[in-house]
C-alpha cells in the first residue's frame, strides 16, 4: 500500500465529533485526504478539523442531523461546492441503547431505526449523486458484529446494524456501473467510545455485576483476547477507501478478534 494511500481525496465522515466516526477522521487525513467532519456536535467537530489541519490536511466541520433529508443535501452540497468532488463517504453516526425486548419504548427504537438506519440511506442516497456523475466513488459503513448476530438487550440497535449490511448489498448492486464501491465494517466491542461508557451502566445493573467487570466478562468472549480499538476498525476503513480495495463491493468485513466468522 502507497505511503498515504489517500492522498488529495476528498472525504465525509460523519459522527466524526468522537470514538470511532473520529478516528477514522483523524487517520483519513494521517493518509493524506482532506475531510469533512460532520455530527450534530459541531463543537466535536470543529474540535476534530482542528486536529486534521494540524496535520497538513483541509477540513471542514458541518453540523448535520444524519435524520433530516434537507440537511444531508445540504452537507454533501457544502462539500462538493468546496473542494469539487466527494472521494469517500463514511456513515459512523449512531447511537445505542439497551433494553429486554419487552421493554423497548417505541421511541427508542424509533431513534435508533432513524439515526442507524434511515440516517446511512439518507447520506448514501444524497452523496451517491455526485458519485455517479464522477462514476467513482467509496462508500463504507459502520454496521457492527451485532449485524451479524443479534445482540443480547440489543433488539433496535440489532435491526438497525443487520438493516445497514442489507443497504449495503442493495446499494453495491445499483452502484456498481459507476465504479462506485460500497462496503460495510462490523466492529467487535470498542470500549474506547462513548457508546461503551453508556452500555458500562447498563450491562452492569443487567448482569449484576460491578462496571468495571463488564469488560473483562466481553473480552473474555473473544478468540484473539483484546478489545477492538479505533485503530483496527481505521486500518479497514482506510483500506476499504483506497485503490487497493478497487475489486471488492457489498461486502461487510468483521473486525471482531475472531468473535464473528461469517
Amino acid at each position: 500500500m502507497d505511503l498515504q494511500p489517500l492522498r488529495g481525496k476528498i472525504a465525509i465522515v460523519t459522527g466524526a465529533a468522537s470514538g470511532i466516526g473520529k478516528g477514522i477522521a483523524v487517520r483519513f487525513a494521517q493518509e493524506g485526504a482532506h475531510v469533512s467532519c460532520c455530527d450534530l456536535n459541531e463543537k466535536g467537530a470543529m474540535e476534530t478539523v482542528r486536529e486534521i489541519e494540524a496535520l497538513g490536511r483541509e477540513g471542514m466541520a458541518i453540523r448535520v442531523d444524519v435524520t433530516k433529508a434537507e440537511e444531508v443535501a445540504e452537507m454533501a452540497r457544502r462539500v462538493f461546492e468546496r473542494w469539487g468532488r466527494i472521494d469517500i463517504l463514511v456513515n459512523s453516526a449512531g447511537i445505542i441503547k439497551a433494553h429486554f425486548i419487552t421493554e423497548v419504548p417505541e421511541e427508542t427504537w424509533d431513534a435508533i431505526l432513524n439515526v442507524n438506519l434511515k440516517g446511512t440511506f439518507l447520506c448514501i442516497r444524497e452523496v451517491a449523486k455526485y458519485m455517479v456523475s464522477q462514476k467513482r466513488g467509496k462508500i463504507i459503513s459502520i454496521s457492527s458484529k451485532s449485524g451479524k448476530r443479534g445482540g443480547l438487550w440489543l433488539g433496535a440497535y440489532s435491526a438497525s446494524k443487520f438493516g445497514i449490511i442489507g443497504l449495503t448489498q442493495s446499494a453495491a448492486m445499483d452502484l456498481a456501473p459507476f465504479q462506485i464501491n460500497v462496503n460495510a465494517i462490523c466492529p467487535g466491542n470498542v470500549f474506547s467510545t462513548p457508546m461503551w461508557d453508556l452500555l458500562d451502566k447498563e450491562y452492569s445493573r443487567k448482569l449484576g455485576v460491578p462496571p468495571e467487570q463488564v469488560r473483562k466478562i466481553y473480552v473474555e468472549k473473544v478468540p484473539l483476547g483484546r478489545e477492538c480499538t479505533v485503530e483496527d476498525v481505521a486500518n479497514v476503513a482506510v483500506f476499504l477507501a483506497s485503490s487497493c480495495s478497487d475489486y471488492m463491493t457489498g461486502q461487510a468485513i468483521n473486525v471482531t478478534g475472531g468473535q464473528e466468522v461469517h
